[in-house]
C-alpha cells in the first residue's frame, strides 16, 4: 500500500507541475530528473539497509564531497582514471568502516559516529581545497560517465543496476534477512547466531563506498572536485528512504519504496526550481517533507501494531 500511495503522489506531481510549469514534461527535463535522482538514489540504497537495521548515517553529503575532492586530486596528479576511481571508492569504504567500528565495537550511537564523520570530512574537504574547485585534465572515461548511454544518463543506468543488486541482496540473501532481523531485535538476532557487529560494520562500509560512487559520478558531471558539492544530500537521502516507508525504528523497508521516495523528492525539487521558487523557501519545503514523512511513518507503524494487538 505504501508503494501504491507513492505512485499516486508521483502521478499528482506530474499532473500538477506538468499543467502549471513550462518545460516540466520536456524530454530534457526528464533526463535532468533522472540525473538528479541518481545522485540521491545511489547513496540511498545503502542507507536503506542501514535504517532497516535500526541505525542512521548522516555523513553522506560530506562523504560525497570529500571523495570527489580526493578523486580530483588523484587525477590532477595523473593517476590512471580507473585506479583513481578504485582509490576513491576504497577511501569512502574505509571511512564508512570507521563509523561502523565505532558503532559495532565501541557502542557509540550511529548518529554520533556519523555526525562526527560529517563534520571532519566537511572540514577536510574545504581545508584541502581552500573552498576552490579542483580541476583535472580532460578524461574520456569520466566524460562517458557524465554522458548518456542509449539515450539514458549513465548515472541513471548505474542507479538502476544497483537497485536490482540491492533489491536482490535485501530480499534473497541471508545477509539481507539478517539486516531485517537486527533491525527488529538486535539482541534476539545475536542469540540466533547472527554476527551483529560484523554486519553493522559492513553496512557502514557499503554506505561509504556508495557515497564515494555518487561522488565519482558528480565529479564526472561537474568536471571538477568541489568541497561544496552535495551539500544537504544526506537530508534528501534520509527523506527519500523514510518517505519510501522504511521505519526509523528498524525492521521494515524496501528498495522499491526508496526508489519511489527518491523520485518524489527529486520531482518536488525540480518543479520548485522551474517555477522560480526562492531557494531558501525550497529548504523550508524539504524540511516540511521530512517531518510529514516521519510523522506518517510513525502513524502507520502505530496502526499496524494496534491491528496486531487486536489479533
Amino acid at each position: 500500500m505504501n508503494e501504491v500511495g507513492l505512485l499516486v503522489i508521483l502521478a499528482l506531481l506530474y499532473v500538477g507541475f506538468g499543467s502549471t510549469t513550462n518545460g516540466f514534461i520536456s524530454a530534457n527535463n526528464q533526463l535532468s530528473i533522472l540525473r538528479d535522482g541518481a545522485s540521491i538514489a545511489i547513496a540511498a540504497w545503502a542507507v536503506t539497509l542501514i535504517i532497516i537495521a535500526g541505525e542512521i548515517d548522516v555523513s553522506v553529503g560530506p562523504m560525497v564531497a570529500f571523495t570527489s575532492v580526493c578523486l580530483a586530486f588523484l587525477l590532477q596528479g595523473h593517476v590512471p582514471v580507473l585506479l583513481a576511481i578504485v582509490a576513491a571508492l576504497a577511501i569512502g569504504g574505509a571511512l564508512g568502516t570507521i563509523a561502523g567500528i565505532l558503532r559495532a565495537y565501541f557502542g557509540m550511537p550511529s548518529f554520533v559516529a556519523t555526525l562526527g564523520l560529517w563534520s571532519a570530512l566537511r572540514g577536510l574537504a574545504f581545508f584541502s581545497t581552500n573552498a576552490l574547485p579542483v580541476t583535472f585534465p580532460d578524461n574520456d572515461f569520466l566524460d562517458s560517465l557524465a554522458d548518456e548511454w542509449l539515450g539514458i544518463p549513465a548515472s541513471a543506468v548505474i542507479m538502476l543496476v544497483l537497485f536490482a543488486v540491492f533489491t536482490f541482496i535485501s530480499r534473497k540473501t541471508a545477509y539481507g534477512r539478517s539486516v531485517f532481523a537486527i533491525g527488529g531485535n538486535a539482541s534476539a538476532a545475536e542469540l540466533c547466531g547472527i554476527p551483529v557487529a560484523r554486519i553493522r560494520v559492513l553496512l557502514f562500509t557499503t554506505s561509504g563506498a556508495m557515497a564515494a560512487l555518487a561522488g565519482v559520478l558528480l565529479t564526472a558531471r561537474l568536471g571538477s572536485g568541489n568541497a561544496g558539492t552535495a551539500s544537504g544530500l544526506e537530508f534528501d537521502v534520509i527523506a527519500a528512504v523514510v518517505i519510501g516507508g522504511t521505519s526509523l525504528s528498524g525492521g521494515r523497508g524496501s528498495m522499491l519504496g526508496t526508489l519511489l521516495g527518491v523520485f518524489v523528492i527529486t520531482l518536488i525539487g525540480n518543479g520548485l526550481v522551474l517555477r522560480g521558487i526562492n531557494p531558501f523557501f525550497q529548504e523550508v519545503v524539504r524540511g516540511v517533507i521530512i517531518v510529514v514523512a516521519v510523522l506518517a511513518n510513525t502513524l502507520v507503524t502505530r496502526v499496524r501494531e494496534a491491528r496486531r494487538g487486536l489479533r
